[in-house]
């Protein structure tokens, strides 16, 4: 997956995990509660992943144009 897709990726996981807590607690279903607290820590995860293959291209490319600016 691209850096992008990964983050995008990322935040739905995080709100929708924001969300199952919110509905579990509302109901009082802890199992929603504890699932959702899981999908959101997956969904920060899978962003971080995108910010550091994000991070990398750019730095790959700040170097690639270093180099053919001397060539």
């Amino acid at each position: 997956m691209g850096s992008v897709k990964d983050k995008a990726a990322g935040m739905a996981d995080q709100a929708i995990g924001k969300a199952k807590q919110a509905v579990g607690k509302a109901v009082g279903n802890d199992r929603l509660v504890v699932k959702g607290a899981a999908q959101e820590a997956e969904g920060k995860a899978r962003k971080a992943v995108g910010d550091a293959k994000s991070a990398v291209k750019q730095g790959v490319n700040k170097v690639a144009g270093k180099i053919n600016h001397n060539l």
